[in-house]
């Protein structure tokens, strides 16, 4: 991979991406908002101040937000709305379609952002970037601080492919500096099929919400064989111990789900387990 940096020095800024954070996500002395009434935010790709508090009306906020048809100003406006929407989402989807299609072989990790650098966990994050990158694969992520910032990191490390695809929060979160191809997206379920669309395999650091959804939504296209069967690895018994027994002794138990549906998850403690797994499946499949 090629750089103007030195080895030791975290991935460059993309275009028009200046954010006044060090690579901890730690706002700088020399940010002009610091103290002020204003906040930075990303609108798509676009990143902007606003006054304090409009930066929680996302765009996808916006997109759900309920209207009371019954209101005909109200409809009339929404109807227009969602008309030109419909052209925003498409350029979305273009522009990431675009931005990945030079992808080849690649694993999508998930895990906490709220992961702080020296953690046990943040190291294991790293760890799986490298050897993920030392195997071959590009590394996806969410481009957020945390287990994203560690995986990214660990696969640039390893001078492999390291991708971040942001997402539009109401509070901000730069791309981290270890990644070298990213993207900032107004819409959840327009990075969320990036994710799963060039993605060879997924793998689940311990993580929160956004890990669990990220991890049920891959099962749930596996399972309905909306994706060919790939692996999906969760890394770390301990913190999945837990969520495992309940879907075995409550779902399994009750038949809402089948023995063969937790044959789909593989629970591992090292990086390089969810590496031979991947490659296992990989060769199943007559290659990558």
């Amino acid at each position: 991979m090629s750089s103007a940096t030195s080895d030791d020095e975290p991935g460059r800024h993309l275009a028009g991406d200046t954010p006044a954070t060090d690579p901890s996500g730690a706002v700088r002395d020399d940010d002009p908002s610091a103290g002020s009434d204003l906040e930075t935010c990303y609108v798509g790709p676009v990143r902007v101040r606003r006054e304090a508090g409009e930066a929680s009306q996302t765009t996808d906020r916006r997109l759900l937000e309920w209207v009371d048809p019954r209101d005909q100003d109200l409809r009339a406006e929404r109807t227009m709305r969602d008309s030109w929407r419909v052209l925003r989402i498409q350029s979305e989807f273009v522009a990431g379609f675009d931005a990945m299609s030079e992808v080849a072989e690649a694993v999508t990790v998930f895990g906490s952002a709220r992961l702080v650098p020296g953690s046990a966990d943040y190291d294991l994050s790293v760890r799986l970037g490298r050897a993920l990158g030392e195997a071959g694969y590009a590394v996806i992520t969410g481009g957020g601080p945390g287990a994203m910032e560690a995986a990214n990191r660990g696969a640039w490390d390893a001078g492999a492919q390291s991708i971040g695809l942001n997402i539009e929060l109401p509070f901000e979160q730069h791309l981290n500096e270890w990644v070298d191809v990213g993207m900032h997206f107004r819409y959840f379920f327009v990075r969320k099929t990036m994710f799963v669309k060039y993605a060879q395999a997924f793998v689940c650091l311990p993580g929160g919400f956004g890990t669990l959804d990220e991890m049920f939504e891959a099962l749930t296209l596996v399972q309905t064989k909306k994706v060919v069967r790939f692996p999906i690895v969760l890394i770390g018994r301990d913190h999945w111990a837990g969520l495992l027994g309940w879907m075995r002794d409550v779902l399994m138990t009750k038949g809402m789900i089948s023995p063969d549906d937790l044959d789909l998850i593989h629970v591992v403690d090292e990086p390089s387990e969810a590496v031979d797994i991947i490659a296992a499946a990989a060769a199943g499949r007559g290659g990558r």
